[in-house]
């Protein structure tokens, strides 16, 4: 009786174990590379970033990462930055323009961002291309707007 109780309980922690894990992996799905948007994220080419990880699509992609953010980069930053939003890693706090609270969405490069009003919003939907990735997702942006990455968003 005490070996079936036993069997029941390692079973049990296993497969709790294997959900957590599984709600904890990253899914790639849809997600390209920060270096390369043409080509999909591939899950094995990753850089430690920012307390998460990018992913990219080949072993040269994260080299470049890592000389452009040197090189002070903003733009490849901010890819970044969307890369982590966009793969969940990242979670936003207040509106990266104001700081208020959060209340209307738009999607930046992939990633869903939130702002404090419409107002707001509508000064990130007339932006285009780098200037509106920057204005939104760019570290000052990020900043702040809060994003928590990995432990930090618990």
């Amino acid at each position: 009786m005490k070996a079936r109780s036993l069997f029941t309980a390692v079973a049990s922690i296993a497969v709790l174990a294997t959900t957590l894990y599984a709600a904890k992996e990253i899914k790639l799905e849809g997600i390209k590379c920060v270096m390369n948007p043409k080509a999909a994220a591939k899950a094995t080419k990753t850089v430690d970033y920012k307390g998460g990880k990018v992913f990219f699509c080949c072993d040269n992609c994260p080299k470049g990462f890592a000389k452009k953010l040197e090189a002070g980069d903003k733009v490849v930053a901010a890819k970044g930055n969307a890369q982590l939003v966009s793969t969940g890693q990242a979670k936003q706090v207040k509106c990266v323009f104001t700081g208020g609270a959060l209340k209307t969405k738009l999607t930046v490069a992939g990633a869903t961002v939130q702002f404090c009003c419409d107002n707001c919003k509508g000064k990130a939907a007339k932006l285009e291309g780098d200037a509106q990735l920057l204005a939104v997702l760019g570290d000052e942006a990020f900043k702040k707007g809060g994003f928590k990455v990995g432990k930090d968003k618990e």
